[in-house]
């Protein structure tokens, strides 16, 4: 299991997750079990969501807000190129982006305050300033909720996690992380969902089959335990998805034709966002694509040059491409981010210098559904330092993202001690990003 490091140190959910699968490993039915254990509209433009995380916070004026005109110390090396929506310029070291920039919208000046990994991570993933006392879900939590995928498909996957789990509405609508990237070539297995050995699907029936007589006996406890009722809903869950082809088959990425999967790069962030595809195709309604490493405190320009930028591009490039080649894209909202900026102002750690954490300007991309390709909303300052005019808020793309998907961001939701929550509670529906 890969684990996220930044300069915070190691996250705490990676330490409860290594934790958790440091014994023997977890398999599906016993994920769902933990699950439970742990706590015992109208029509829509898009039906499901891709959102691609960057954690570590990527740098927004060394990528999709380019300052060419401002100080040295501040605009860096790099320089804008042309997109093929006139006006649109992006960094040099996204060409692929640059060729289908008419499939996304570019939301600069976003803007807020929380300059730690985690928070900043939490109030992105959620569209709410993160509380001590209380956890929001994730937006694959929320729409696993009000439109779960049918029995035999998972609602949310994880690749390989997410950041933000399932908070207040419970484990049970948790992401399942596949703990693991695809790689180029090689075939693709989860834990929990693929047959390994000589266990046989028949196998596996029969197994269910006699655990079902079993708990025919245990109807009169099972009436009685909302655990014991639990533990069998999530392994009749497991099972489902342990013997649908349809499952097995959304994650097999090398049933694509090289015509289509080449277009993604060979890269394990690339052959994800392939995987994505497949899986939104498939009926998962929710995917979680990550790609970190973006917390360039130093050599900030050859990281970016030379790894994170040019993976990116294709593996991004690919799945907007990609999506409207299977006609997925008017139907799957797309939203890209870190958490945070980087400073405008170059530092001075290492020889070529890097930047900091910096939340009062950044950028992120969205795509599909209602929202309208092709544009940039929102604009930055001369130097990309704060939003030129009014700030676009995490709250208000996460409004936006959920009214994408015909969720009413004013719905409000219950803990278990009976809290009304409501979903995005300060945020509205960007202007202009849709139509």
């Amino acid at each position: 299991m890969t684990v996220n490091r930044t300069c915070d140190g190691l996250r705490r959910r990676d330490l409860l997750r290594a934790g958790a699968l440091g014994v023997g490993g977890l398999s599906l039915s016993g994920y769902l079990r933990m699950a439970d254990a742990a706590q015992v509209n109208q029509a829509a433009a898009a039906q499901a969501a891709i959102f691609v995380e960057l954690p570590g916070g990527p740098s927004h004026i060394d990528t999709f807000d380019l300052k060419p005109e401002a100080p040295e110390e501040i605009r860096g090396t790099f320089q804008p190129i042309a997109t093929n929506v006139p006006g649109i310029q992006i960094s040099e070291h996204l060409p692929k982006l640059a060729g289908c920039a008419d499939k996304f919208a570019i939301l600069r000046g976003v803007s807020h305050t929380l300059a730690a990994h985690d928070l900043g991570q939490e109030y992105i993933n959620t569209g709410s300033r993160p509380l001590a006392s209380l956890e929001y879900p994730g937006y694959g939590s929320v729409l696993s909720r009000e439109r779960p995928s049918e029995a035999d498909i998972p609602s949310h996957v994880a690749i390989p996690r997410a950041s933000q789990g399932a908070g207040f509405l419970g484990i049970r609508y948790a992401p399942l992380s596949t703990n693991s990237a695809p790689r180029f070539g090689q075939p693709y297995r989860v834990r929990g969902l693929s047959l390994t050995g000589d266990l046989t699907v028949e196998q596996v029936s029969r197994r269910q089959s006699l655990l079902e007589q079993l708990d025919g006996r245990m109807a009169g406890l099972r009436r009685n335990s909302q655990l014991i009722e639990g533990l069998d809903q999530f392994g009749q869950q497991a099972h489902s998805m342990i013997t649908s082809p349809r499952a097995r088959k959304a994650f097999d990425i090398s049933e694509e034709p090289s015509s289509f999967a080449s277009q993604f790069g060979e890269t394990p962030f690339g052959q994800s966002c392939l995987l994505a595809i497949r899986l939104v195709e498939s009926g998962v309604r929710f995917v979680t694509v990550q790609l970190g490493g973006w917390d360039t405190h130093q050599d900030n320009f050859t990281r970016l040059k030379t790894q994170l930028l040019p993976t990116l591009d294709a593996g991004l490039a690919g799945l907007f491409t990609g999506l409207e080649q299977r006609g997925l894209l008017s139907s799957t909202a797309v939203m890209v981010s870190g958490e945070f900026g980087r400073t405008p102002k170059i530092n001075q750690r290492s020889a070529e210098g890097g930047r900091d954490h910096y939340p009062r300007c950044m950028c992120m991309l969205m795509a599909g559904g209602g929202v309208r390709g092709g544009q940039v909303v929102g604009a930055s300052d001369a130097t990309a330092s704060g939003p030129a005019h009014e700030a676009i808020t995490p709250d208000d793309v996460a409004a936006s993202l959920y009214h994408n998907l015909g969720i009413d961001p004013a719905t409000e939701y219950h803990t278990e001690t009976g809290r009304p929550i409501t979903l995005v509670r300060d945020g509205r529906v960007i202007e202009g990003l849709f139509g």
